[in-house]
């Protein structure tokens, strides 16, 4: 008989949509972060939120700022608990150079583009992005539409 397909959950915590359609993401880097355990038990909840973070970095050092990780009722009572706090990305020291490297001479920003479970850690995914300018966002709306009409035509044939 016929086998059922078994669904994972998805490992995805929360995502920074806007981050793609104002931003040409360039390189990809994988951060794992530096959190509290109010805060992982926060993340669990689903009570973590990335919209309008970024990545600056400062004494050889990367922090995520923006990261909205909103405390539980039920956090300790001895933890004072910061929504949104600068929280330290572990990264190698030659990701970092490379990060600052593209901001300070090429005028790149740094972006967390999404949160998500790797393991029983919780990883960052960030990138390098240059701002789009009205033309380019207009231009990337025109070609995913073209390719949504693409899809429609093929399925008719």
């Amino acid at each position: 008989m016929g086998k059922k397909k078994v669904k994972k959950p998805s490992n995805t915590i929360a995502q920074n949509k806007k981050a793609r359609h104002d931003y040409i993401l360039e390189n990809e880097f994988e951060a794992g972060l530096v959190l509290e355990g109010w805060e992982i038990k926060s993340i669990r909840a689903g009570k973590a939120q990335i919209r309008d973070s970024y990545v600056y970095i400062k004494n050889g050092e990367a922090f995520v700022f923006g990261i909205v990780i909103t405390p539980l009722l039920s956090a300790s009572t001895h933890v004072n608990p910061e929504q949104q706090r600068n929280r330290k990305l572990l990264l190698h020291k030659y990701e970092i150079n490379r990060l600052m490297g593209a901001v300070d001479r090429k005028g790149y920003s740094i972006l967390a583009l999404s949160l998500y479970w790797k393991g029983s850690r919780v990883k960052c995914k960030i990138a390098l992005g240059k701002g789009k300018h009205l033309y380019d966002k207009r231009a990337s709306e025109k070609e995913r539409d073209w390719g949504r009409e693409k899809s429609r035509l093929a399925k008719i044939r």
